[in-house]
């Protein structure tokens, strides 16, 4: 654990300088920690959530909203553990963001079974998160960072809240959701996509969120 910790930081509102030397691509995997123990969990969490979610009448099942909400809050629970005890790690810079994009699909694959959302609006969210899904793959391959940008970061909350609150039937704050959330993604996306660009003719590196 860092010797000085300020709650701005503690809380994830401070993000500023390098990312953890632990996180980078030369280091190793280190998957025995407290959140990537987190990570996991949620990781296991999805399919129970589908199963659940899928075998109810109109995809607003209870206990399928609740599993749903606990899997994408704990996202900020790993975050918050890794930063408390100093246990960052490769694994869990790359477990994260893949747990998030899976369980948006996954939101959004029960919002197009039961027509809970625009369906236009669902395939360009999961078009995009299959998209990032490949660029990471893509960078990891050739030892490239992606680096989260503000968009990105911010952008995750709408995206997940969207299937959420289709689920929980609130309609109108889910589209909000969802046209912001699809919004943000995509001023992320070009970012990154420019950014690789540059860094890879300079021989740099990107890629985390």
């Amino acid at each position: 654990m860092p010797a000085r910790i300020t709650n701005r930081r503690l809380l994830g509102l401070d993000r500023s300088g390098p990312p953890p030397p632990a996180t980078l691509s030369d280091q190793a995997l280190n998957p025995w920690t407290l959140p990537n123990a987190i990570g996991f969990t949620r990781l296991l969490g999805i399919p129970v959530f589908l199963v659940i979610a899928f075998s109810s009448r109109d995809g607003k099942d209870a206990l399928a909203v609740i599993v749903f909400f606990a899997i994408g809050c704990a996202d900020y629970l790993d975050g918050f553990a890794a930063r408390l005890t100093g246990q960052y790690s490769r694994l869990g810079a790359i477990l994260d963001p893949i747990v998030d994009r899976l369980l948006v699909i996954s939101g959004m694959a029960v919002a197009w079974r039961f027509t809970l959302l625009p369906r236009w609006a669902i395939v360009v969210v999961i078009a995009r998160e299959l998209f990032m899904l490949g660029l990471s793959r893509y960078g990891l391959k050739r030892g490239v960072e992606l680096q989260i940008n503000w968009p990105g970061r911010v952008g995750v909350a709408p995206t997940m809240g969207a299937p959420f609150f289709a689920m929980a039937g609130v309609h109108v704050v889910a589209l909000v959701m969802l046209y912001l959330g699809i919004t943000l993604a995509l001023w992320a996306t070009v970012l990154y996509v420019r950014r690789g660009i540059a860094e890879t003719r300079l021989g740099g590196s990107i890629l985390r969120r």
